[in-house]
């Protein structure tokens, strides 16, 4: 049988190609990862109890966590606060700070939102808006 010189060079093209998007896909997600920011994270250590819930296996925020703090949970690329639940769509770290692009969706509308989180150490961050410094949010992880 004659195998086809020029199909086969495109096949093989093909497979290589794909194999260097799975390793590339492989490398940022692991890249990604290098500060590891999942968990629940509150304004106030001392209110985790009372700002945080399980339910379904998943921490929430309670329906009264607006009286002792602000919060999110970030379960790998997802972040859900109080009112909107993000996707995050881009993720770029510089040391300490990771920059975060997410498509987030409220009960009325979805919006894009870019904002940074400055790792303090490894239970403490910021969370700081591009040019807005007033806007910038000490936050805490609750274990």
């Amino acid at each position: 049988m004659q195998v086809d010189r020029p199909a086969s060079r495109w096949r093989t093209s093909c497979m290589a190609l794909a194999v260097l998007q799975l390793l590339a896909a492989g490398l940022f997600c692991s890249t990604a990862r290098a500060v590891d920011l999942d968990g629940a994270w509150a304004t106030d250590a001392g209110s985790c109890s009372k700002v945080f819930v399980k339910k379904g296996g998943q921490t929430r925020l309670s329906p009264s966590a607006d009286l002792y703090g602000s919060g999110f949970v970030i379960d790998g690329s997802a972040i859900r606060g109080k009112i909107a639940t993000c996707k995050i769509t881009s993720l770029k770290e510089d040391g300490p700070t990771v920059h975060i692009e997410a498509a987030c969706a409220t009960d009325i509308m979805h919006s894009s939102n870019d904002f940074t989180l400055k790792r303090i150490d490894d239970n403490k961050l910021v969370r700081a808006y591009p040019g807005i410094p007033e806007m910038d949010t000490l936050y805490f992880r609750c274990r």
